[in-house]
């Protein structure tokens, strides 16, 4: 007896679930997620040639200079609120790799803000990018060490 009352719960549970569980259409998902990817991935590069070609800078400058711009404008626009839209809009394709990053660390600090500036802003800031830098800084000298040895030999 107690098997179909579970039965039956579960019934409805699995009815209530897929009534209330939004409804997603993927072939849309992907264009928007492909062509949002590839605007902000043309926007990169336009940046560079802008960088490379209009101020003459060399290859390494550019690359620098196109970095820093992305970063600053996803930052930018997740400090204004206007990359979450595009998030929610694109999906994955919001998240081209140094943009999402940006994101990622800006959004966790802009929700905490009203903690202060040290335990608010400053340690949400480091929640993502901390062991991203840790590995980061960490394998650059292990790196280096064994470049270094590899000379000495």
């Amino acid at each position: 007896m107690q098997s179909k009352a579970r039965q039956k719960e579960r019934q409805r549970y699995a009815q209530l679930v897929a009534r209330l569980s939004p409804k997603s259409d993927i072939a849309q998902g992907l264009f928007r997620a492909f062509w949002v990817g590839g605007v902000i991935c043309m926007l990169g590069q336009g940046i560079n040639d802008v960088f490379c070609y209009g101020l003459h800078w060399g290859a390494q400058a550019c690359a620098t200079g196109t970095s820093i711009t992305l970063i600053f404008l996803s930052a930018l626009l997740t400090g204004i609120g206007v990359y979450d839209r595009i998030g929610k809009y694109a999906g994955a394709g919001s998240i081209v790799p140094i943009t999402g990053f940006a994101n990622s660390v800006v959004a966790p600090a802009m929700e905490f803000r009203r903690e202060g500036l040290v335990m608010g802003v400053g340690a949400k800031l480091f929640t993502l990018a901390g062991p991203v830098l840790v590995y980061g800084i960490s394998a650059s000298i292990i790196v280096g060490l064994i470049a270094y040895a590899m000379e000495m030999i």
